[in-house]
């Protein structure tokens, strides 16, 4: 090891926030830095499934190249794709908001009303397994709208995984028009 380099401690970290608002770009940074020398590893959580979507994509592959992530395709069945995962690597999830979507809304059309409560053990638990973890989810909350049942039941069951994240992390933080409020800890960077 050169005398510029060091090695990242043990951290978990959970960063919500608007849509467009920088929340990708300080994920991977969080990532990037407490990965040091490790693995790093993107689990990808959307499934694609407009033009919008890949486009959307494509642009987050872009930016995070070169940055040396190893992604994990895992948009549905997070707790099997990660059974032998490298415990030690340092993983950025994106999106909890997607996660929850695909687990909800299955491709087969059916709804599984199960699901946020399922993913929070699911996550709440990686968060503690792996080395380091990094969470970025949608702050989905601030309008005025009256929802239907089911939209309101998704948003209920994002904002309990949120709060399950938020109490295990070491550091959360909201991130809106490109700088941060950090709530809980300190950001690494």
């Amino acid at each position: 090891m050169t005398s510029g380099e060091r090695i990242a401690s043990d951290m978990t970290v959970f960063l919500s926030g608007g849509c467009k608002n920088g929340k990708s770009t300080l994920a991977e940074q969080t990532a990037v830095y407490l990965s040091r020398p490790g693995q790093l590893y993107y689990l990808a959580t959307m499934i694609p499934h407009d033009e919008e979507d890949r486009s959307r994509i494509a642009r987050h592959v872009a930016s995070r190249s070169g940055l040396g992530f190893q992604t994990i395709e895992c948009g549905l069945g997070l707790e099997a794709a990660l059974q032998d995962a490298d415990v030690e690597g340092t993983y950025l999830l994106d999106s909890v908001t997607a996660l929850l979507s695909n687990e909800m809304f299955r491709p087969d059309g059916s709804i599984d009303l199960t699901a946020p409560e399922r993913v929070a053990r699911e996550l709440t638990a990686l968060a503690r397994r792996m080395k380091s973890m990094v969470f970025v989810s949608d702050y989905i909350y601030s309008d005025a709208m009256i929802y239907g049942d089911l939209t309101e039941q998704y948003r209920r069951g994002l904002a309990h995984i949120d709060r399950s994240l938020a109490a295990v992390c070491d550091a959360v933080a909201e991130v809106s028009f490109g700088g941060r409020i950090v709530y809980k800890g300190e950001l690494p960077v």
